[in-house]
């Protein structure tokens, strides 16, 4: 697929250069292509602006910082964003009193609905925030049998997302389907918990398992 990653963060760095070895044609979206080059920002990987990067891609990964998530997408414009799958990573995290953080939105919203309403003819997706980015991308880091979440409202962006997950690793049986968009609660809430775990741990080499009756 064609793939734009928007950030030149740790997590879209990385979760480009994990797409980019799996075959797919990756770009990473920025605001300023020259300030990112003359700073390393990504490497090796092709850097576009974000509008440029939008236009690029038919599956957009929303890797900026939460903060700035709706702005990025503003830059990417609503005209790039029609129709196609936004696998948002976003979390609305507010470190100003560090750790753990709180967040600017939660209970009867979350950023990933706050993309979807603000972009209505995107399909917006939110997954892979309930675990660390190195997690994201090799599940195996975590032995054993462990989740990751789905959310949003087009079973079909959904189905590319899941499809997405299973290249990177996630096992079909691990991978929770919560519905709607508003699903983005619960996983965006989640965080307060995993930085308290992060703490316990040192570490953030961990996760969490669903456990059913079979």
């Amino acid at each position: 697929m064609r793939i734009a990653v928007l950030g030149t963060g740790m997590v879209g760095r990385a979760i480009a250069s994990r797409l980019s070895g799996l075959g797919h044609e990756v770009v990473v979206g920025t605001r300023d292509v020259e300030k990112s080059h003359s700073r390393g920002d990504a490497g090796d990987l092709r850097l576009l602006t974000f509008a440029d990067a939008g236009a690029f891609g038919d599956v957009i990964i929303n890797a900026t910082n939460g903060a700035n998530a709706l702005s990025a997408l503003n830059a990417v414009g609503e005209k790039n964003l029609a129709g196609k799958v936004v696998l948002d990573l976003t979390l609305p995290l507010d470190l100003s009193s560090g750790l753990p953080p709180t967040l600017t939105v939660a209970n009867t919203d979350s950023l990933g609905e706050q993309v979807q309403r603000d972009f209505p003819s995107a399909r917006v997706v939110k997954s892979l925030t309930t675990v660390y980015f190195e997690v994201m991308i090799d599940p195996s880091r975590i032995p054993g049998e462990h989740s990751i979440f789905v959310a949003g409202d087009d079973a079909d962006a959904k189905a590319v997302v899941r499809s997405l997950l299973a290249q990177f690793g996630w096992p079909e049986n691990s991978v929770i389907d919560l519905g709607g968009i508003a699903g983005a609660r619960g996983v965006e809430m989640y965080s307060r918990l995993f930085f308290e775990l992060y703490q316990a741990f040192g570490t953030f080499d961990f996760n969490i398992n669903v456990v059913r009756p079979r």
